[in-house]
């Protein structure tokens, strides 16, 4: 599948649009930008994702395996058969996505990238459903890898590393990173709510940075309102 430049180009200024309006009631019933299939290591196959974000009425949501673009392509073509025998209906909007491992710090942390191009030569060493090593492995070669694929690379769940986000956070922006995951449920509540102390943290950490803010649900089960 090739993707124009110009589309990923569009697709990209209309996701930061999006993070630029994220709050803490935008997960996960009307965005979700952390999620995973049996792609890597999630239960849902891409269509019963689909499914699912349909039938929430999700007004748009990023597929993120580790290291892999597969259950993304497969969602791809399951929302395009879908809108094809749904004419006129509200079809949710679907951005590439993918979660990288990479050191930051001297700590592994992972880094979200979003609507890059996924043929783009520079992704490809990301998407071989393994860790990198060497120059590949450090943050600022993969947030670069991302931006060269037109995307937006974000730091996820900034609060859960064995250094503290008020330390990676500042570290992650002067490599170049455009976002980090703000809204997220440290805890895993049932019903799934993003933990208010470490959000409003980070919410500040981003703001003093000129970081976008971005939420998720980081679903590895069978239900994306949950993360189990």
């Amino acid at each position: 599948m090739t993707v124009d430049i110009v589309e990923v180009s569009t697709s990209t200024e209309q996701l930061k649009q999006v993070f630029q309006s994220i709050h803490a009631k935008s997960c996960p019933t009307s965005f979700n930008f952390h999620m995973h299939t049996v792609y890597s290591d999630g239960r849902l196959q891409p269509n019963a994702l689909m499914e699912q974000a349909v039938t929430i009425g999700l007004k748009g949501l990023a597929i993120t395996d580790h290291h892999s673009i597969s259950g993304y392509l497969a969602a791809l073509d399951w929302l395009e058969n879908w809108k094809w025998n749904n004419p006129g209906a509200n079809a949710p909007q679907l951005w590439s996505g993918v979660e990288i491992n990479a050191n930051l710090l001297n700590i592994e942390v992972h880094i979200l990238g979003y609507s890059f191009e996924a043929e783009h030569p520079s992704m490809k060493p990301y998407i071989q459903r393994k860790i990198t090593t060497g120059e590949e492995y450090q943050a600022a070669n993969v947030i670069a890898a991302i931006q060269k694929a037109g995307g937006l690379a974000v730091l996820a769940h900034p609060a859960r590393y064995r250094r503290s986000h008020f330390d990676l956070i500042p570290a992650a922006a002067q490599v170049g990173i455009n976002g980090v995951e703000t809204f997220y449920a440290y805890n895993n509540p049932n019903p799934w709510k993003p933990s208010a102390v470490e959000s409003m943290q980070v919410q500040q950490l981003a703001s003093e940075y000129g970081l976008l803010n971005t939420c998720g649900t980081d679903t590895h089960g069978l239900n994306l309102l949950q993360r189990l």
